[in-house]
């Protein structure tokens, strides 16, 4: 649509379509008899028509330039032939790439036999539409530079308003906001000085959808509502259904839910009506986002499976790409996290090639939560780093642009100050004074500007420092019992041994035949017995002691300023309450029983490996004499039996750990495991 918008002369006007379901005008041969008489081409009725239905009736557009193109094969003229070859470009930009690069290089063709030499920026407005729709925005970006060149070299203004429009819409989506607001404001005054005021209402549509992503989505939300008064005025049937999209986005960013689902069902039924294939994928994927923000994700993702199958028909990438990352947040919702990490991928491969910051800032978001969510931990906080990084760069963008676009303003209103000077020279006092005082409210904009900037950057500071702190506090604990893992508590060990005046006693708690429980009954109810004893153990201590878990079926209980009778005595009370467990709906005659290790440090000189191999050679004892027992080893060579163990068979610990984590064992294998 933006390459037509250069096609339509200031008479184009009384070709307005009527409403959707109404009546389809022709060409009457009368038409063409008085085109004929008069020496005019009888093309060129149906071009300018073909160009003003694209606003209104996208669908009759392209079956007047068609029947355009079947005129002027019968009687050549190069430049009405370039001008329907670009509607059709247009058209099938947002339907079908190949047909779409067919026409624009049909019209290149034609270049060298047309006096009109602005057409070559038409043509290169064309082939950037293409490019950005499928998502390769840097070489859309080139192409419309030079169309913007050409049309000025060539002093063709129609051609250089939608160049300038194409350039400034495209500049906003890579977040150059000050840039897309002057060809966006450049584009829009020179279609008013030259008749075209549709084009002019398209032009401060584009401002609006720039204020919505600079975060003034109120302001993008008034406009939007005025422009669906002079659009609907007009019957620019098909110009109202992308405004009402727009108007639900900006709805969609205030949270206003209910406002949101008003205008994207009325731009859905106006697409429908129109069979503009692309609007109804765009309004149904306003819609998913609404269910999501309504909590209905399961309805979102209905809506968004016959969004995507209408965005299949189209080869819109930054569609598939929103269509994506709404899929992703619902997935999420409803706990699906690899689908949803899946999508959300995909997003981000193409928010990446379109350098479009606003959906990369939201797809790294919510990328990071769900790898949270999964426990990928490390990819989840990286995610979060390039959200962050995304956030800060969009943001201080965000107020360079503004501080750019007031000093684009001021600039103006000076040249503007200059003028009056030189007509009124009376006024010249009063203009000064209003200037001193515009430059005072700007200073004070720029103060406010910089205390948001400097409020936003410690709160991003601060958010930092508490994601910091939170991938700490899981780094240091076991994932699966949420007790603290090997590393937390032992890394206690050192500090304790370094306190001459203190001694500390260690215990290795280790769960008798685990094994058997993951072989008879499966991993899940092997889980929850380490869950259930991991709840017995945290219950049984308070601080300063400490539990962690080892690995596999281990856990340690760091006791400072514990003598080892008092070491020995709550070892024992551990073994008795872990028996009490109730294991009924495991095994009616069966409990759960654990082997205990214990020791203490040594007045000098001891080290917590060395703890910890006496620990383990305690551990070792009571699974050789029987298990469901505690045993202390207070040397290499000591061994003292505390409560004699249960009647059953003597034997190592090579029976193998049911746990996937890596354990700590001085020893031998992992302890056998099972129930008594």
């Amino acid at each position: 649509m933006r390459t037509a918008i250069a096609l339509i002369c200031a008479s184009a006007g009384a070709f307005i379509a009527p409403p959707p379901g109404g009546s389809t005008p022709i060409v009457s041969m009368n038409m063409l008899g008085l085109a004929a008489a008069s020496g005019t081409h009888p093309a060129k009725a149906l071009i300018e028509r073909a160009a003003a239905a694209v606003r209104s009736d996208p669908q009759r557009s392209r079956r007047d330039a068609q029947a355009a193109l079947a005129l002027l094969a019968q009687r050549p003229d190069a430049e009405l032939e370039i001008r329907a070859q670009l509607l059709l470009c247009d058209y099938f930009s947002e339907r079908d790439r190949g047909v779409a690069e067919a026409h624009a290089g049909r019209a290149r063709e034609l270049l060298p036999l047309v006096q009109r030499q602005g057409l070559q920026a038409g043509v290169l407005n064309c082939a950037g539409a293409i490019l950005e729709t499928v998502g390769d925005n840097e070489r859309a970006g080139e192409l419309y530079d030079q169309a913007v060149a050409v049309a000025e070299q060539t002093g063709d203004r129609e051609m250089l308003a939608a160049a300038l429009y194409s350039r400034g819409y495209l500049q906003g989506l890579r977040a150059r906001y000050a840039a897309a607001l002057m060809d966006l404001k450049r584009a829009q005054a020179i279609y008013e000085q030259i008749g075209l005021p549709h084009h002019a209402l398209t032009s401060l549509n584009g401002i609006a959808i720039m204020y919505n992503r600079m975060g003034d989505y109120a302001q993008a939300r008034d406009i939007y509502a005025e422009a669906l008064k002079e659009q609907r005025a007009a019957g620019m049937y098909r110009e109202v259904s992308v405004t009402l999209h727009n108007l639900g986005r900006a709805h969609e960013n205030l949270l206003q839910w209910n406002n949101a689902q008003e205008a994207f069902q009325q731009a859905l039924k106006i697409s429908r009506g129109l069979k503009y294939e692309r609007g109804e994928a765009y309004a149904l994927r306003g819609l998913a986002s609404v269910a999501i923000g309504q909590g209905d994700p399961k309805g979102a993702l209905t809506i968004l499976d016959r969004a995507a199958e209408l965005q299949r028909r189209t080869p819109d990438a930054r569609l598939d790409a929103q269509i994506q990352l709404a899929r992703g947040i619902a997935l999420h919702h409803l706990n699906e996290l690899p689908e949803s990490a899946a999508a959300l991928i995909h997003a981000l491969d193409i928010f990446e090639q379109a350098e479009s910051h606003q959906e990369l800032l939201a797809t790294y978001s919510e990328l990071a939560a769900v790898q949270a969510a999964m426990g990928q931990w490390q990819q989840g906080y990286l995610q979060l780093l390039s959200a962050q990084k995304t956030a800060e760069r969009l943001f201080r963008n965000q107020i360079d642009q503004r501080f750019a676009t007031l000093k684009v303003e001021f600039d103006t209103a000076g040249k503007d100050k200059e003028n009056a000077l030189l007509l009124r020279e009376n006024l010249a006092n009063q203009n000064a004074l209003a200037q001193a005082r515009r430059a005072r409210h700007l200073q004070a904009a720029v103060i406010v500007l910089t205390a948001m900037l400097t409020v936003l950057l410690a709160t991003l500071a601060i958010h930092q420092w508490r994601t910091t702190r939170r991938m700490r506090v899981l780094a240091m604990t076991d994932e699966l019992t949420g007790v603290p893992n090997r590393r937390a508590v032992l890394s206690r060990l050192p500090a304790l041994l370094k306190q001459s005046a203190s001694r500390c006693s260690l215990l290795i708690i280790d769960i008798d035949y685990f094994k058997r429980i993951n072989d008879e009954h499966g991993h899940s109810e092997g889980d929850e017995a380490l869950k259930l004893v991991a709840a017995r153990l945290r219950e049984g201590i308070r601080e300063p002691a400490s539990i962690g878990r080892l690995g596999g079926e281990e856990f340690v209980v760091l006791l400072p300023d514990t003598r080892i009778d008092e070491a020995c005595a709550l070892a024992e009370r551990f073994r008795q309450q872990i028996m009490a467990i109730d294991t009924r709906r495991w095994a009616a005659d069966r409990r759960i029983t654990v082997s205990i290790g214990v020791t203490m440090s040594l007045a000098l000189g001891d080290t917590p490996s060395a703890m910890l191999q006496r620990a383990d050679a305690a551990l070792y004892d009571a699974k050789r004499t029987g298990r469901n027992c505690v045993r202390v080893r207070l040397s290499a060579h000591e061994c003292k039996a505390e409560n004699a163990p249960a009647d059953g068979p003597v034997d190592d610990r090579a029976e193998g750990s049911g746990g996937n984590e890596e354990r700590y064992a001085q020893q031998g294998d992992a302890p056998a495991a099972g129930f008594t």
